[in-house]
């Protein structure tokens, strides 16, 4: 049955209005009820949470029936636009990493109290750590659980060639910042993040990184997120760390999270003679995406073969092709 602390963690998010902990915490008691042979009360639990996110998720999609207006002009070009349903219980991420999440929501769904005393919630975030450990899928998360749109910052039109252009680029996606609430994501942030220092620097982006610190300072009033990404937490000029409320590193799956990947993704499928020690030990190193992506090779192979059923021999040699290509 629960643990006392699993309840005490359930009536202190719903007290809390946490939806994220509160559906968290419950399916926790369902796996541990169905391991310990309760499995009519593990099935009761689960249909119990569906049925409560699907009425709030209707509550949500009556609210996203009016999108926020396109962008106009030239920050069509600049922003992509998406209103994204991943929810965070479908990131596999480890807990201290959830725990800071769940932080960053309560605090933006109970901002009033914060504001009432002086204070303000966490609203400027960077993600560090390798390509295809869930930075993005945990903005569009966020940014879902928030039900707010996702903007995307598109830098391959933001930077230019062109003296003090860039610049003037930013200044147009921070006035919409201002403007329009949502989660806007900086991602691979060390393109105007460099550090000023660097030898191999010219003075363009130096100046682009000046103004991105104003403006982050000046014009962030509407109280939208503002996401950095980085796959080189080295590359990045010292002072715009003291410039995030809170710094979120990712990683590479551990064992335990990478079974959970596999399991999640062929949750649908019938496995043959599967040895879990091994597919594990086939995954280490690799990262959430490319697990995904072995799993989705296994998956297509059993398909085109008109079969429900993935073998082994299927799963171990798509990991080992993405270890190959890895490498």
């Amino acid at each position: 049955m629960a643990r006392a602390e699993q309840l005490k963690a359930l009536i202190k998010s719903h007290a809390e209005g946490d939806d994220t902990r509160f559906y968290s915490v419950a399916m926790q008691m369902a796996a541990q009820a169905a391991r310990q042979g309760h499995g009519k009360l593990a099935k009761d639990l689960r249909e119990l949470v569906d049925e409560s996110k699907k009425r709030t998720e209707s509550a949500i999609n009556i609210k996203k029936t009016v999108h926020i207006s396109r962008p106009r002009g030239e920050l069509e070009s600049l922003l992509a636009v998406n209103h994204p349903d991943t929810r965070l219980l479908d990131v596999v991420l480890p807990e201290n990493t959830k725990n800071k999440f769940s932080r960053i929501l309560l605090e933006q769904h109970q901002q009033h109290k914060l504001k009432e005393e002086g204070l303000s919630p966490r609203r400027r975030i960077l993600f560090i750590g390798p390509p295809g450990t869930g930075k993005t899928l945990s903005a569009s998360a966020l940014a879902n659980e928030l039900s707010l749109p996702l903007c995307t910052i598109q830098l391959h039109v933001l930077i230019t060639r062109y003296m003090g252009e860039t610049a003037a680029k930013l200044g147009l996606i921070f006035d919409h910042i201002a403007k329009v609430r949502a989660v806007y994501l900086f991602d691979e942030f060390d393109a105007i993040g460099s550090d000023r220092q660097a030898t191999n620097d010219i003075g363009e982006i130096r100046r682009v990184l000046n103004s991105f610190l104003q403006f982050l300072e000046q014009k962030d009033s509407a109280g939208s997120l503002i996401i950095g990404a980085t796959n080189n937490p080295k590359l990045l000029d010292s002072a715009l760390f003291r410039r995030f409320d809170d710094i979120i590193t990712f990683e590479n799956p551990s064992t335990h999270l990478a079974q959970r990947v596999i399991e999640n993704r062929l949750a649908n499928m019938s496995i043959k003679g599967l040895s879990l020690d091994q597919v594990i030990s086939s995954a280490e190193g690799l990262s959430y995406a490319e697990i995904v992506k072995a799993c989705d090779d296994s998956r297509k192979e059993a398909v085109l073969k008109d079969s429900k059923e993935i073998t082994s021999d299927m799963l171990l040699s798509a990991l080992s092709e993405r270890t190959r290509i890895n490498n």
